[in-house]
């Protein structure tokens, strides 16, 4: 079948370029696993920060929040950065690396908005913006936008190769289901370099990571009021969720080939231990633990257009852990770069640039 357009991986990424996209072209999503978001998506910590991923990522963010906020997608939460005796200095930078953003933070009180917060932890910066992502309804809305559109969703459909036959690719799953296209769009994820090896494109070094989620119940229910709470030295987070429940991370960051990633204990462990390090509550009990993949370019920004080599081949990978937060301004730079149309407000887009990996 021939398509305009072929976007490997229906993901958050690919779906929300899908839906951007619409009925300007005939868009295929091919999708590995039978079931779409299995992977990054479908483990998502579901939280909406503009500092999360550092300044590089802050632009996407920010240029994202009116879609998420007008779609109902975000509610209140709002994130309490905190720090030890000891991190005056890394809160200080923190705030210098946003002072010239639209993101308003302030010096607040920690000890005023976690009860229970143990004593060495004196600092605290607040965000207020910080807000919960319903990433099912969001994801699902994508997923539905690109059908609506005429985006022809193929699961089950691994990508085994691709090759460039007279200006457009011939591609061929796993299963021998044989596909055409003008372009191929990269948008697979962790799998990023796997598939542009299918294709014969040069990898540009994408790397995936392991991230561990705890959900805990604690004899200290969080309060409804308690915001989500990061270490400003980058060594946990966590946040209240429905039913008193707890969501926790060690903010572990392991490399790992791409598979089906799965918890290990010795971070379940690392979780808890610096979570008693906080506050004063108890972990009464560890009701599900999970773990996710977050895959980074080289130099940890995301990789958006076409390849410097290969002529149709389309980057829209490295999102890192930012992919939900970021879908979409990102949808709109890729389908402005492939289809036309506006760029998203205060996005310097030439940053995210594929040709930055060009080799010589």
């Amino acid at each position: 079948m021939n398509y305009d357009i072929a976007i490997v991986g229906a993901g958050i990424a690919g779906a929300s370029l899908a839906a951007a996209i619409g009925a300007r072209a005939r868009v295929l999503l091919l999708e590995a696993e039978d079931q779409p978001g299995y992977h990054a998506t479908g483990r998502s910590a579901a939280f909406w920060s503009e500092t999360y991923g550092g300044p590089a990522i802050q632009p996407l963010t920010t240029a994202s929040g009116p879609a998420l906020r007008d779609g109902g997608f975000l509610d209140p939460l709002g994130s309490l950065h905190i720090g030890r005796t000891g991190d005056a200095a890394a809160l200080d930078a923190f705030l210098a690396e946003f002072a010239d953003t639209p993101v308003a933070l302030d010096r607040v009180d920690p000890a005023t908005l976690v009860p229970g917060l143990r004593r060495e932890w004196r600092h605290g910066v607040m965000e207020a913006s910080c807000a919960y992502i319903d990433v099912a309804a969001y994801y699902a809305d994508r997923l539905r936008a690109a059908r609506c559109g005429g985006a022809v969703v193929e699961t089950g459909a691994a990508l085994a190769a691709a090759e460039r036959q007279n200006e457009r690719w011939r591609m061929v799953t796993h299963d021998g289901r044989v596909f055409f296209a003008e372009v191929l769009v990269n948008a697979s994820g962790a799998w990023a370099d796997a598939v542009a090896s299918a294709a014969s494109v040069r990898p540009i070094g994408v790397q995936a990571y392991r991230r561990t989620m705890v959900q805990l119940l604690t004899d200290t229910a969080p309060p409804s009021t308690l915001p989500h709470v990061a270490d400003i030295s980058g060594g946990f987070y966590f946040k209240p969720e429905a039913g008193g429940r707890l969501w926790l991370s060690p903010h572990d960051e392991t490399p790992v080939n791409a598979h089906d990633v799965q918890p290990e204990e010795i971070d379940v462990a690392t979780a808890i231990d610096r979570f008693e390090q906080v506050v004063d509550w108890r972990v009464a009990k560890v009701e599900r633990s999970w773990a996710g993949l977050r895959s980074f370019a080289p130099d940890r920004a995301p990789v958006y257009g076409f390849d410097a080599h290969v002529p149709g081949f389309f980057w829209f990978a490295g999102q890192g852990g930012f992919g939900i937060q970021t879908a979409p301004a990102a949808a709109q730079i890729g389908a402005a770069l492939l289809v036309g149309g506006e760029m998203p407000t205060g996005v310097d887009v030439d940053r995210y640039a594929a040709t930055r990996f060009a080799r010589p």
